[in-house]
């Protein structure tokens, strides 16, 4: 294994010891099953387990069982984790971070000690609810329905591609409860006890990768939920949805880091073995040049993720800088994951080796948590602000 990162100056000494722990957890709980849990879903108690081993709880308050290490810590988990399963972290990271942190940031005291607590000790599992049959990048074009009803609210509408939807006992929804006005003004954030009458899943996606995790289509039809289910305040659920995915988007470049990280390690030791010519295929440049920019895309990534990270535990605005990871770091683990198969070659196209696999999943995330174009778009839009004088 390549650990020459490990003693980075970009890492503190307590991160350094804080990834080989989650290393140990992987190497015990998730690598000796890695490849039976792609056949999916994801064994819950598998995931109460990084619950209990506090690897839910790294972006949150000690009030809720976390212990609020901050964002550069989850990009650590999010890298071990995804580098022996990518759909296991996926499922992870939506449970703990696209619907806790809405809860955690927004929520009431009782909101988070009756939904928050028991995700973070992994008892509970959550999910976010913004994408629709209709909806992708265009959040403002949603369609489901909030409507006042006495004291309660009721929620009409579908959500699709939702990670942990089919498991979730609980998800932060999105809806329009005023369609008068503009829709990033009209939007509110509700969380939803997905055992409530009216709430069904529809079917769960037969995706390409990330078999272990378990992505849905979902109907609420004539969903009642009691007004203190909403989370923060009627007509804040865009600003609450901007909120969540800058540490989405961070986090989600930690775990492209670990897609591309395994694959690059089995591309290593397989050039080194493997002899054409009698001579191991590193003495060629066709492979070895493959091995340099694979390590350079690898630690590249984790600058810049960790940058996005940093900035964010500081209190920073980082729109720019976690687009920038996580395009960045996604479209190299597909480039990544992509030269480890050519330089095994045929070896590398059979499930002798887990490089398909990675590849698979790791092709999801250019579209998930915000697509490679619509990044491109938020990059330039934050450069020109920044750069050009404001009239």
């Amino acid at each position: 294994m390549v650990d020459d990162y490990l003693s980075s100056v970009l890492w503190t000494e307590d991160e350094i010891e804080f990834r080989k722990e989650v290393r140990k957890f992987c190497d015990k709980e998730i690598y000796p099953i890695a490849d039976e849990i792609d056949e999916g879903p994801y064994p819950r108690e598998l995931l109460r387990k990084i619950g209990k081993a506090g690897y839910m709880g790294v972006m949150h308050d000690k009030e809720v069982g976390g212990s609020n290490k901050g964002l550069s810590y989850e990009i650590i988990i999010a890298e071990e984790i995804s580098a022996a399963n990518g759909g296991l972290d996926m499922a992870r990271m939506a449970s703990t971070t696209l619907y806790g942190m809405p809860v955690s940031k927004f929520g009431t005291k009782e909101q988070k000690k009756k939904y928050l607590m028991p995700v973070v000790s992994g008892d509970r599992i959550g999910c976010i609810g913004i994408t629709e049959p209709d909806v992708g990048s265009d959040t403002a074009g949603m369609k489901t329905r909030a409507e006042k009803d006495g004291d309660d609210w009721i929620i009409n509408g579908e959500k699709r591609f939702i990670t942990n939807g089919s498991q979730a006992d609980f998800m932060c929804c999105f809806a329009i409860t005023d369609p008068d006005v503009k829709s990033k003004e009209g939007m509110s954030a509700f969380i939803v006890d997905t055992s409530t009458d009216g709430f069904s899943v529809v079917e769960d996606h037969d995706l390409l990768g990330m078999k272990s995790a378990r992505v849905s289509w979902l109907k609420l039809e004539d969903v009642h939920v009691s007004s203190d289910m909403l989370l923060g305040e009627v007509g804040q659920g865009f600003p609450i949805l901007m909120d969540e995915l800058d540490s989405e988007r961070t986090a989600i470049a930690g775990e492209a880091i670990g897609y591309g990280r395994t694959p690059f390690e089995v591309a290593v030791n397989y050039s080194n073995e493997r002899e054409q010519f009698r001579r191991p295929i590193r003495a060629f440049e066709g492979v070895s040049f493959k091995i340099a920019d694979m390590a350079m895309k690898l630690e590249a990534g984790r600058a810049l993720t960790l940058t996005a990270a940093r900035m964010y535990d500081k209190g920073n605005n980082i729109t720019k800088e976690a687009s920038i990871a996580k395009l960045y770091t996604t479209e190299a683990a597909i480039e990544i994951t992509n030269d480890a198969l050519q330089i095994l070659g045929g070896s590398g196209y059979t499930t002798d080796y887990p490089i398909e696999r990675f590849l698979r999943d790791a092709r999801l995330m250019t579209i998930g948590g915000g697509t490679a174009e619509i990044l491109r778009f938020l990059i330039q839009r934050e450069v020109f602000k920044q750069m050009l004088p404001k009239e």
